[in-house]
């Protein structure tokens, strides 16, 4: 039968669409993606008020140790205004910038609801301040977590004099793993409160960026002096002391000792304050184990994943780590610290990946050699790691913060046809 003969055909329920401003530091290279999916495929209209324009230009990453210029788009795509500053705007501490003007663009956006991405920014609290007088419903996420982190200390109990207070003013939270929900629920908020909105890459792009630079990975095994065959283990993240680099070169050394043979290449991408010291170490090494690269852009990361066998990440302290998205994109397992958040969500012990405890390096040595014992060193993780990350994508966020949005906006939202 045709359509029209089919009888009347049911008319398509409106959908309700939200305004919403999403108050965070600057643009950040991982955030610009899912501002552009939520803008494109979403019912929320978000604009990004931004802090600081910092990261707009080349500036100086002092974990990097050095100038960092992004090579992707960064405002592309979405709403977005700078908030004024009084002095400099291209500076980004806890306290800097000193901005002005956040309760008067939140009052002439008409919005709906306020999206705060942290809470110890002053801006932030004048943000959520402004909100309540606004009569404005608030969003919070953030990347605290409990691991990693002594409860005794005193940072910590002030926070838990302080934070439950503040978090009471909120009227909903965006989780971006479990162990942030778990931080939430331990300062008192209620499970139906939380709403899983998790911590994602462009999955699409790095995975096909991935597989596209399977053709090219022999050049660039040769361009940095990879043996043929030998396997090769990543380590891209900051060489900073909370990120423990020298964790990994323990590791290797204790394989050394233990008669491994050949030890694994390991590729270093990145730089900062333990460059010096990571140099010595590696070179107590057998020649040629240790590779530097130094810092690497964005679109240039995933030829590294695609060349390793596993993602390394010994962190002291995590609150998620997208590098360990980012190589599951490009199936590859990940051996982390217990102390990576997303671990907790994305490694499945033996099945994506393995942890280790923070700071034990013949832990981390066991890991290693059981991941390479593995048929074709794992590949079958890496499968397996891309399967799960592919749940963790932008589709969850834009299905997370619709539902925290449906629970919270009182007001009457705009309606337009699906």
């Amino acid at each position: 039968m045709s359509a029209a003969g089919a009888g009347p055909q049911p008319i398509a329920a409106p959908r309700k669409r939200w305004r919403v401003a999403y108050v965070v530091s600057h643009p950040i290279q991982y955030q610009a993606p899912l501002l552009r999916y939520l803008t494109s495929h979403s019912a929320v209209d978000v604009t990004a008020l931004f802090l600081s324009d910092v990261s707009c230009r080349s500036y100086r990453d002092e974990g990097f140790g050095r100038e960092v210029e992004w090579d992707v788009d960064l405002l592309g795509g979405y709403a977005h205004e700078f908030l004024p500053t009084l002095g400099r705007s291209d500076q980004l501490t806890s306290l800097r910038p000193v901005n002005r003007g956040i309760e008067s663009a939140l009052r002439r956006g008409n919005y709906d609801a306020v999206w705060l991405h942290g809470y110890v920014h002053p801006t932030n609290l004048r943000a959520l301040a402004a909100a309540r007088r606004l009569d404005l419903p608030v969003l919070l996420r953030g990347e605290s977590l409990l691991l990693g982190k002594d409860p005794a200390g005193l940072k910590s109990r002030l926070r838990d004099w302080a934070l439950p207070r503040l978090l009471r003013r909120v009227d909903a939270f965006l989780a971006i793993g479990s162990a942030n929900r778990d931080f939430y629920e331990h300062y008192g908020i209620l499970p139906e409160r939380i709403h899983r909105v998790p911590y994602a890459v462009d999955n699409r792009r790095f995975a096909a960026q991935a597989r596209e630079a399977t053709a090219g990975r022999e050049g660039l095994r040769s361009k940095l002096g990879l043996e043929q065959g030998r396997a090769v283990l990543l380590y891209a993240s900051k060489f900073s002391a909370r990120k423990r680099p020298l964790d990994v070169l323990d590791a290797l050394a204790h394989l050394h000792r233990a008669g491994e043979q050949p030890l694994p290449h390991l590729v270093m991408v990145g730089d900062g304050e333990q460059r010096d010291e990571l140099e010595q170490r590696a070179a107590a090494l057998p020649a040629g184990t240790v590779h530097f690269t130094g810092f690497i852009n964005q679109t240039e990361l995933p030829r590294y994943y695609d060349l390793c066998d596993a993602l390394v990440l010994p962190s002291q302290y995590e609150p998620w780590g997208l590098v360990v998205n980012e190589a599951m994109c490009a199936e590859r397992p990940v051996i982390a610290s217990e102390a990576v958040g997303s671990g907790v969500d994305l490694i499945v012990e033996g099945q994506t990946g393995f942890r280790f405890p923070v700071g034990d390096a013949v832990a981390l040595a066991d890991r290693i050699a059981r991941l390479l014992a593995l048929p074709d060193r794992g590949r079958a993780l890496g499968r397996a790691a891309a399967e799960r990350v592919g749940t963790w994508d932008f589709a969850a966020d834009a299905a997370g913060l619709e539902a925290a949005l449906q629970q919270v906006v009182l007001c009457e939202s705009t309606e337009v046809a699906a």
